[in-house]
């Protein structure tokens, strides 16, 4: 389907802007390139791994299940969770080209107010299968569930591992603009010579998008809660902007890309969206609705997606919900003068 584009003339009158309406519909250009490949396919991942041909996909870009006890997983004790991945983690690493590279996102798991960092114990299984750690990325986002009892988490990490030492690295692709553009050497045989890169500067291992499209080393990419446009029923859901900046850098033009864990398919719709070929896998049948609905949204142009530039929302000093509440006021004063 193409998207369907109505201009408004607001100077001229309701009848003749009915007129204009109806005379100017039409199908300007495909969101999604009609060579694209990419499918949502419902199951178990294990199972579907095992029909899929070895080294197929350039980049694998998931999240799996936090053995938290959502709805959509049981909750087990971490070494019985850590041997069911680690067979998923075998059939991946088989699946991933010679020049692949696998991002693996994950948080914590809480048990009994005991945090066990997932990162932490993902990591042997994958050197195990041979692969080679080139980041832990730290993405972090401002907002989040609230803790009692420990600091609240801000923060969630993923390991971005290579099949080998020849990968796809496309850093041109995710430059932020550098601080200061015109600095030049002080010293040296490059003395008076500018010092940077014109594309910009590498944007480090955190990971936070601020004013002005990644105007700092960090990328802070804000999790998909509330009032977030992308917010499906899912209750952990990835954003768009982070499998982009992945994709970006990870993949070339027409690369194959893989989501075992896909949930609602953002992974399946950053790959599209930039030129490169998807499967996503899910054994929950709702999700993979969701994500095909989602999907011929995008190729409406009606997708709703929080655009890969745009600043996170400050308050205004002026908006209520910024101001410190005056029943607070006395409390404050209490505690600073006790």
């Amino acid at each position: 389907m193409l998207m369907q584009v109505l201009y408004y003339n607001n100077i001229f009158a309701k009848a003749n802007e009915e007129r204009m309406a109806e005379k100017v519909e039409k199908s300007l250009f495909e969101y999604i390139k009609p060579d694209i490949s990419y499918e949502m396919r419902h199951g178990d991942c294990l199972s579907v791994l095992q029909n899929v041909e070895s080294g197929r996909f350039d980049l694998i870009l998931t999240s799996p299940p936090y053995n938290l006890g959502k709805s959509y997983e049981t909750k087990t004790n971490i070494k019985a969770y850590l041997e069911k991945q680690e067979a998923v983690i075998t059939e991946l690493v088989r699946t991933l080209s010679p020049r692949g590279n696998l991002c693996w996102q994950v948080g914590n798991c809480v048990d009994k107010g005991e945090v066990y960092p997932l990162d932490i114990y993902y990591y042997p299984l994958f050197k195990k299968q041979g692969l080679k750690l080139r980041n832990r990325i730290i993405w972090y986002f401002g907002h989040g569930l609230h803790a009692c009892n420990r600091f609240s988490g801000r923060y969630e990490t993923i390991l971005w591992f290579s099949k080998g030492d020849d990968y796809i690295f496309n850093l041109d692709n995710v430059r932020v603009p550098s601080k200061y553009p015109g600095k030049r050497y002080f010293k040296g045989p490059k003395k008076g010579e500018l010092s940077g890169n014109p594309l910009g500067k590498n944007p480090g291992d955190v990971w936070e998008i601020l004013e002005n499209d990644w105007d700092t080393a960090l990328w802070n990419i804000p999790n998909v809660k509330s009032n977030h446009p992308e917010k499906t029923e899912h209750p952990c859901q990835f954003p768009i902007e982070l499998v982009e900046r992945c994709v970006l850098a990870l993949t070339d033009k027409d690369s194959w890309v893989l989501d075992p864990y896909a949930g609602v398919g953002s992974t399946v719709i950053g790959a599209v969206k930039n030129g490169r070929n998807a499967l996503g896998i899910e054994k929950e049948e709702r999700y993979c609705e969701i994500a095909l609905q989602r999907l011929n949204e995008l190729k409406n142009g009606t997708l709703k997606m929080r655009p890969i530039d745009k600043p996170i929302h400050e308050p205004s000093p002026k908006d209520k919900v910024a101001q410190f509440p005056q029943e607070w006021e006395q409390l404050s004063f209490k505690h600073m003068t006790n």
